[in-house]
């Protein structure tokens, strides 16, 4: 990263949630807002002039929403893709299977803590994808099939989802589902380790072989995949909080 520093650009029409992220990412040594956008056209046209390592985009903006401006900025069609981080609200679920297709890597709810932005904005940066029990397996969970509906195996092809995840190139091992849905429910990579008593070396190893069958582009399209397809029961309505 450029001097060691994270650069951010910050989307939202409403400029005292841009005043309170800014705040929070620039009390941060090692993060820095270079730039600010109060519409989706002007986001997509301030990433792409500027290139900054994380776009933090709401959802809903004038212009043009977050989820499509995600689209032009990560989408599977773009050939040099940026990092972004969508900020929502825990209602607008409905939205969270387009943004994942379209190339986000994580989510953030607005009345999270702050250290949870920074967090995610620095996980973005390095490449990774922000899970976190209390912001996204909450969102992907919506994802998961009625309860009525029997599970798609993790071992049966999957439909494929434009720009994401879809059949399955071959089977996931034993081990791999186990690690899938660890991911799912939002553990790091050390705690999945711990949880199946295993290296480190050996859960990335998991993780990419999932990821190429699959065609998945990172951990939150996995977790994603699992959700949608019923491998990781839904949580129970204090325990996912």
């Amino acid at each position: 990263m450029r001097d060691m520093t994270i650069q951010v650009l910050i989307a939202d029409d409403q400029e005292m949630v841009r005043a309170a992220f800014r705040m929070i990412l620039d009390s941060q040594p090692d993060v820095r807002v270079i730039a600010q956008a109060a519409t989706g056209l002007e986001a997509v046209d301030q990433a792409r002039r500027l290139r900054p390592d994380v776009c933090l985009l709401d959802i809903r903006m004038p212009e043009l929403d977050g989820l499509e401006a995600t689209r032009l900025l990560a989408g599977p069609d773009v050939p040099d893709p940026l990092n972004v981080l969508i900020a929502t609200t825990f209602d607008l679920d409905e939205y969270v299977y387009r943004a994942l297709r379209n190339g986000a890597c994580g989510f953030l709810l607005k009345d999270g803590a702050p250290g949870l932005l920074t967090e995610a904005v620095r996980a973005a940066a390095s490449g990774n994808s922000l899970i976190s029990p209390s912001v996204t397996v909450r969102l992907l969970a919506h994802m998961a099939p009625h309860r009525d509906r029997p599970a798609r195996s993790e071992a049966r092809p999957a439909r494929r989802g434009k720009g994401g995840p879809g059949d399955l190139i071959e089977p996931l091992t034993q081990r791999e589902a186990e690690v899938v849905r660890r991911v799912a429910r939002g553990r790091t990579n050390e705690e999945v380790a711990a949880d199946l008593h295993v290296t480190l070396s050996t859960v990335k190893t998991h993780l990419g072989n999932v990821q190429r069958k699959l065609a998945a582009r990172n951990r939150v399209e996995i977790a994603a995949w699992a959700w949608e397809h019923g491998m990781v029961d839904e949580p129970s309505p204090n325990g996912g909080r």
